[in-house]
């Protein structure tokens, strides 16, 4: 498959366009930004293993029913993917309280939930990404009621399946961010799943094995990615 030239660069990826006009190609970099861009950084391979985690993962998905946009690995840090116009929305599935989460509402982290929580984020760097409900992706014509019941149950969907799948290499899945993108007139996943978009905890220890230890000057960043794959048995 032939890239041809840039469509897009974002905080960790860049995204090419192909001779076929409902495929682009993905690659991933070894960037690293927090809190809305104010943070940088480079975590050296992180690039490749998003990359090989986030293919992993999607196939593992779309057994279970979730259609992605994932089309075909075609290298380390590069994949072909269907071509989606993204949702403007952060969908954001928690699990235990964690970040901004026990922020907000002064709730310790680590406190278990007794089921899991969702939240939506408007997709705005300018605005820093607020928080919105639904009636607000409604007011903002965002997407559509039947859009937003399909985003929720996938996402709910999506959590039971990474869950089970984590916890089978002693990760406990904190919480995880995810988009939806339309693909002729389908809702299906797209971007990314991985440790930068996920809050993964060792099981026993609770040690952060994700992009918290760059957030927060934890250090070791580029072990704990290695950590994860090695425990999934993709390195």
């Amino acid at each position: 498959m032939k890239k041809c030239e840039q469509l897009y660069e974002g905080k960790a990826k860049k995204v090419f366009l192909t001779e076929d006009p409902d495929i682009l190609i993905v690659d991933y970099k070894d960037d690293a930004t927090a809190f809305n861009g104010e943070k940088k950084g480079t975590i050296v391979g992180k690039g490749a293993i998003n990359n090989r985690m986030a293919n992993y993962i999607f196939k593992q998905l779309e057994k279970e029913g979730v259609p992605t946009h994932l089309v075909e690995e075609l290298s380390d840090r590069e994949t072909a993917v269907k071509r989606v116009s993204i949702i403007p929305l952060e969908v954001i599935v928690r699990n235990v309280a964690a970040g901004s989460f026990s922020k907000r509402l002064g709730i310790s982290e680590g406190t278990p939930f007794e089921e899991p929580t969702i939240e939506f984020s408007y997709k705005n760097d300018e605005l820093g990404d607020p928080l919105i409900n639904d009636y607000f992706a409604r007011a903002l014509n965002l997407a559509t009621w039947e859009e937003i019941e399909i985003i929720k149950k996938y996402a709910f969907k999506i959590n039971e399946v990474l869950k089970a799948f984590f916890l089978k290499a002693d990760l406990k899945l904190v919480d995880f961010k995810i988009e939806f993108g339309r693909y002729h007139d389908t809702i299906i996943l797209a971007d990314e799943i991985s440790p930068d978009t996920c809050r993964l905890w060792d099981v026993h220890t609770n040690e952060k094995l994700d992009k918290d230890r760059f957030r927060r000057d934890l250090g070791n960043v580029e072990e704990a990615y290695n950590e994860v794959m090695k425990r999934l048995g993709l390195n």
